[in-house]
């Protein structure tokens, strides 16, 4: 019965570690959040957004806001009543289809006037890890990633 128990903590642990490996949490802006005069296309250049990853828009509640738009209201800087407005001032979106995202601040002119918007390419869930034979240094990495998965599954277990 025990080890029954065990062995589906152990599994689900597996699952949990594997997921959140996977994904990664962006923070807009960096250290300089959503605000105002930023260049956010810049700094969304040279980043991979995938199905599964989150965005954290950081910012001073009641300052400003995220809404998801289209690329028209990208563009024109408008959003209308129908696009949730979030405005926690912690906003994660969890990206969960491929394709263009649009995002501007709804607030007074911060989209038109300062800037504050951005836009991203979500790519779909990363391919499974490739073969040995492709490429042994890219197979370390899921080598290792499994291993300290399995060791953190039974430290969560046994300790």
């Amino acid at each position: 019965m025990a080890s029954s128990y065990s062995t589906i903590v152990l599994v689900a642990t597996l699952f949990v570690l594997a997921a959140s490996i996977s994904a990664t949490e962006y923070i807009v802006g960096d250290q300089s959040g959503w605000t105002l005069d930023y260049d956010y296309q810049t700094w969304a250049k040279d980043k991979v957004f995938y199905v599964g990853d989150t965005l954290a828009f950081n910012y001073a509640s009641g300052s400003h806001n995220v809404v998801k738009v289209n690329g028209t209201g990208f563009q024109q800087c408008t959003a209308t009543s129908s696009n949730g407005t979030l405005t926690s001032g912690r906003d994660v979106i969890a990206l969960q289809t491929p394709g263009r995202k649009w995002y501007i601040c709804g607030v007074a002119k911060h989209c038109e006037l300062r800037n504050m918007k951005l836009v991203i390419t979500v790519l779909p869930q990363m391919a499974p890890a490739p073969s040995p034979s492709a490429s042994s240094t890219l197979a370390l990495p899921t080598i290792y990633g499994m291993v300290v998965a399995l060791f953190g599954g039974l430290a969560l277990l046994f300790g």
